[in-house]
């Protein structure tokens, strides 16, 4: 069973292809709703099913290390016996908790000491560790331990931290190679490039990540800040560089016209907890532009949420209906919100992916992505 195949490649980077799982079938490019403690806030595995059409979600290795623990996820038969998922799951390492939570860890050559959110105990995330951890999780695709800088970082503390994510990698491999599998499914693993804006380190850390021979490969330490414009210079970089005949994720990006320029850079895989959030905060994305629901201008607004949206939500609520949720504060309000936002996303990719099949991706990219931009 191969793991990836390419069935298009457009005139430039962009490509459509499918990715096969013990749990199903991915459709590339592909956007993956984020399940950091076994659930996409606010929205049930039913709707990202059946209304957002998810393929593949993902999990939290820190975050499910502290809750629920291992124990309980090996009890329940993994992650995805425990919060009642059959399709394919995608686990980050810890890595990026490591860069988010840096005024409460501790960095060693051996690993990085954490002092949990949650009660102040403290952890310790080896690469070993983080490899158990996703053994026991039983993601489909799990990711290599890295660390990532904050953005700017100094050129040699960049290529430090970059240096320390390959020595951290090889661990990875080895621990990998001595542990099965838990739950009788069949794991990928995917390290990750680092090298924050530094072309250099860029192009050095991905041919060691290429030279690993992985089954996927993950792009990292980007969407931290910096401009887009670097966000897009150093994956097209990169992407020169990864092995082309394997999936290429490009980790917590972003907004919709990210997504698509990433796509068009050669990019398959993308995550990001903005349609989620933003939706929680009133911000809804829609193929005619960007809608802020707490503004005066849908109060009497009755037409559908969104006449060319794609789930139940955007025909069943109104503008002016939502934003009498959001203004008086009801949990409901976050939910519409987030399953239009993840059903539009999903949406996004599919309908680049029509585009890569039919040949015109590009030509269609410029025109919608001024539109996606614009605001309502």
């Amino acid at each position: 069973m191969k793991f990836f195949n390419i069935e298009k490649t457009s005139e430039g980077k962009a490509r459509a292809g499918e990715i096969t799982t013990d749990h199903g079938k991915i459709q590339t490019p592909i956007f993956m709703p984020v399940g950091t403690v076994a659930s996409v806030k606010t929205v049930h595995q039913r709707e990202l099913k059946e209304d957002i059409k998810a393929q593949i979600i993902l999990g939290n290795t820190y975050h499910l290390y502290l809750r629920p623990a291992m124990d309980t996820m090996e009890q329940a038969g993994g992650l995805h016996k425990f919060m009642n998922w059959d399709l394919p799951i995608l686990t980050d390492s810890g890595g990026f908790q490591v860069f988010s939570l840096s005024k409460s860890r501790k960095m060693s050559e051996e690993g990085v000491k954490f002092k949990s959110h949650i009660d102040g105990s403290y952890h310790m995330f080896t690469p070993e560790k983080s490899m158990e951890i996703q053994r026991q999780i039983g993601a489909d695709i799990f990711m290599a331990f890295d660390e990532c800088v904050a953005y700017p970082s100094g050129y040699n503390e960049v290529k430090a931290s970059m240096e320390m994510t390959h020595r951290w990698l090889k661990r990875c491999i080895d621990w990998n190679e001595a542990n099965p599998e838990l739950y009788g499914h069949k794991q990928r693993f995917f390290p990750i490039v680092q090298g924050s804006t530094y072309s250099d380190l860029r192009k050095i850390s991905a041919e060691v990540i290429s030279e690993a021979g992985a089954e996927g490969n993950a792009i990292g330490g980007l969407s931290v800040g910096e401009p887009e414009e670097e966000l897009y210079r150093i994956t097209d970089e990169v992407t020169d560089i990864l092995p082309k005949d394997k999936p290429r994720y490009l980790m917590g990006v972003g907004t919709p016209w990210n997504i698509l320029e990433s796509i068009g850079l050669g990019i398959d895989m993308m995550d990001c907890v903005m349609p989620t959030r933003n939706a929680r905060n009133a911000m809804l994305f829609t193929w005619q532009g960007v809608m802020n629901m707490k503004n005066e201008k849908w109060k009497q607004d009755f037409s559908p949420l969104d006449e060319f949206g794609t789930s139940y939500v955007d025909r069943e609520y109104s503008k002016a209906y939502l934003r009498h949720l959001f203004v008086s504060k009801e949990y409901l309000a976050k939910q519409i919100a987030s399953i239009h936002n993840l059903a539009f996303y999903l949406d996004l990719v599919k309908v680049a992916r029509e585009h890569i099949l039919a040949g015109d991706f590009y030509e269609w990219k410029k025109s919608v992505v001024p539109v996606l931009r614009q605001r309502l």
